[in-house]
Parts: C-alpha cells; sequence; structure tokens
C-alpha cells in the first residue's frame, strides 16, 4: 500500500521539486525546463516565478531567451498560455493536442458549416506571412464563413494550431501586442504530429520530479488531460508509491528529494498563477484547507506569499519601491523579519519593470506603524519598503 506521507512531508517535498526550499544554481532556460514551463497568462509572472526559485536571477536572462527563441509562449496545458522551453514546446504541446481538439468540439454549435481541416489551413496560411493579432485572424476566417460565431473561430484557430505569441510580446521591459504565428514558423522546424508512446511516459517521470510526489489526478490536472491512469501503471515498477492522509496513492522516483517535514521553508512571494498552487487536485499541501479560495477573487488570482511553506498571505506592487503585505494569521516577529528581508530583496532585484501597471492594480491601503526597511536603495533610488495590511483596501 506504500507508507503514508503527512501535509507537511508533501509539502516540503514538492517544495523541493520546485525549488522553493532554497534558492538553485541553475540557469533560467534549465529551471524553464525543469519546471515543464511556467504560467503564464501575464507578462510579468514568469520572471517572478524565476526570482522566487534562482540564485542571482535577473529578468534580462529570460528577455534574451525569448528574443532568442530559446522559450516561447503558447498555449499547452490547461488550455492557459505557459512559457516553454523551445524542446518542450514542440514535445508539449502534442501532447495535448487531443485537449484541445475535445476544447473545439464545445464551440461546435458556432461552427455549423465550417470545415475545420480547412479553417486551420487557411489560419495557418495567413499567420505564416506574417504575425497577426487574434482579431485580425478572427476577421480573416469570418471572410470564409460570415455566418459563424467569432469567438467559436478563434477559438478552432488557436486549438487546432500551435500558435506563439511573437516578441516583444513576453519581454521584460518591452511593451507590444500579441500577434501571433505557428511554432513551427517562429522556431524554424515543426512540433511532432503526434506524441509517441513514450512520450506520455516521459512527461509522467517529469512531472513527478517537479510536482511530486502526486496521484494520477494531480497530473491530469495539471495537463488538463484524463486517462493517464495507464502510464503510471506501466512506470509502476520505476516508481515509489505512498499514501497521502486521506489514502490516496502516490507516486514518485525513487530518487526524488523528500525532505523532513521539519525542514526550514523560506518565504517567498510567488506571482498570480504560479503553477505551485494550479497543478494538483488536491491543493492543501500547499493551500491550508481553510485557505481555500482566499487566493482569488473571482476568476483573477492573486499574489500569494509562502510562509513556512503555505499560503500565509497575499502581496501588492505599489509602485517600484513598496509592497504590502495582507498575512492570514499571526506570524512570529522573526518570522515577519524574513518576510520583510525577502520582499525587499525582490524590490531591489525586481523594481524596475515590476511597478504598478502590470503587478498590481488593486487598490490603496497600508497600516499605521507597520513600515520596514534595511536602508537599501531601490532601483528607483529610493528605500525599498514592505508593509503589513489589507490589500483590498
Amino acid at each position: 500500500m506504500g507508507s503514508v506521507l503527512d501535509t507537511r512531508s508533501l509539502n516540503r517535498a514538492t517544495l523541493a521539486r520546485q525549488l522553493l526550499l532554497s534558492r538553485a544554481e541553475l540557469s533560467a532556460e534549465e529551471a524553464v525546463a525543469h519546471l515543464l514551463g511556467l504560467q503564464a497568462q501575464n507578462v510579468k509572472p514568469p520572471y517572478f516565478q524565476l526570482h522566487a526559485r534562482l540564485r542571482g536571477f535577473r529578468p534580462a536572462e529570460l528577455a534574451q531567451l525569448m528574443e532568442s527563441r530559446k522559450v516561447v509562449r503558447m498555449v499547452t496545458m490547461r488550455s492557459t498560455i505557459h512559457t516553454h522551453t523551445a524542446h518542450d514546446a514542440l514535445t508539449l504541446r502534442p501532447l495535448v493536442q487531443a485537449a484541445r481538439d475535445r476544447e473545439v468540439g464545445a464551440f461546435r454549435k458556432g461552427l455549423a458549416g465550417v470545415d475545420l481541416e480547412r479553417l486551420g489551413e487557411l489560419a495557418r496560411g495567413f499567420v505564416e506571412a506574417e504575425p497577426r493579432t487574434m482579431g485580425e485572424i478572427r476577421a480573416e476566417l469570418l471572410t470564409y464563413w460570415p455566418d459563424a460565431d467569432p469567438q467559436s473561430l478563434s477559438v478552432a484557430a488557436r486549438c487546432r494550431l500551435p500558435l506563439v505569441q511573437v516578441t516583444p510580446r513576453g519581454v521584460w521591459g518591452r511593451s507590444g501586442q500579441v500577434r501571433l504565428t505557428t511554432l513551427e514558423q517562429w522556431l524554424g522546424r515543426p512540433p511532432g504530429e503526434a506524441p509517441p508512446a513514450h512520450a506520455v511516459d516521459d512527461a509522467v517521470l517529469r512531472y513527478l520530479g517537479a510536482f511530486g510526489p502526486a496521484s494520477v489526478k494531480d497530473m491530469q490536472t495539471w495537463a488538463g488531460l484524463t486517462r493517464l491512469r495507464e502510464a503510471f501503471e506501466r512506470l509502476r515498477p520505476r516508481l515509489t508509491a505512498f499514501r497521502d492522509e486521506n489514502g490516496v496513492e502516490l507516486f514518485d522516483l525513487p530518487d526524488a528529494p523528500r525532505p523532513d517535514a521539519g525542514t526550514p521553508a523560506p518565504p517567498r512571494f510567488l506571482p498570480e498563477f504560479d503553477n505551485l498552487l494550479l497543478s494538483h487536485a488536491d491543493r492543501t499541501r500547499v493551500v491550508p484547507a481553510d485557505l481555500k479560495g482566499r487566493t482569488w477573487t473571482g476568476n483573477q488570482a492573486h499574489r500569494t506569499l509562502l510562509v513556512d511553506g503555505f499560503v500565509g498571505g497575499l502581496w501588492r506592487w505599489e509602485d517600484e519601491a513598496s509592497l504590502t503585505v495582507e498575512l492570514f494569521g499571526r506570524v512570529s516577529k522573526g518570522e515577519k523579519e524574513h518576510i520583510v528581508a525577502e520582499g525587499e530583496r525582490m524590490i531591489d532585484e525586481m523594481g524596475e519593470g515590476g511597478e504598478r501597471g502590470e503587478i498590481g492594480e488593486m487598490g490603496e491601503m497600508s497600516e499605521e506603524g507597520g513600515t520596514a526597511g534595511s536602508g537599501r536603495a531601490s532601483a528607483a533610488g529610493r528605500r525599498p519598503s514592505v508593509r503589513f495590511g489589507s490589500i483590498h483596501g
């Protein structure tokens, strides 16, 4: 049946895989590969994800990878935008293609009379001639199918084709509309037509290396796929099995790190949509059950603070030199000092380009007497400042 891993043990194991117990000595490209991509609905979060995980990371490193096309932004897992290495974009997109095809099926009413094969061919030719906005793609397709639902045409194009967001979109310190072309056109090499059997097994092993120990349902949640049980069973002789406190079977790589439950976990500031919070069916290994729902408003994720390895608060970037932190519970004076120090570090290293506009627009707030600073100079020449209070105003 496998031994039982309690919640704290699962937490520490997952943080170790996620490079969040201590900052790793990896390049940005190596980290993006290890993590199987970075959730990237917004432009800045991938940069902040790497800052929380890598020693010496600076935004220019990931920006250079974007501009050199060594990493790309595209729809993959869960039908969401991810930042992937070029290799993973080529291999993971075919892995989730069946799910994208099912997504098109949900819009079939708006696609009555539309030949999806022809739609894919027309859209491909249009975006490979030059990168296009989704509005331009939709308008082009409406000339062929004027009675179709415009949104359904957009979904069909996005799902049928492996479309990437071309730079300067996604580059730190630059701006630009979302313009799309095919992965094949952008990289100069095609993705696989269909994933070979071993690609699924490889993805399972890599997922466990980055998110394990995990259940079959956990990986299905991460990937937005179903029917992965067969792959886990095929790999069972190569894996170690555990149980969580509810009796759910968890799989893991035999030699993967599983630190002691008492291992210290430093505070970490995570951006919205960090995959740490989205890649398990049971998120209590990171999000305490009594805090479920506190990290979201509607469909918008808040930026979260890890305290002792678990979600313990939210944060908002006030301006280039100051943060506001909302704690969900009491913390010791020493822990508060560590939070302030980590926040000041982030301001010092990420402040330029991370100011209001990209990072936070949730209203004003402060707590009287709740400011602490180390005296270090920020990018703007001001003291870094971390304030405690409610981010909701």
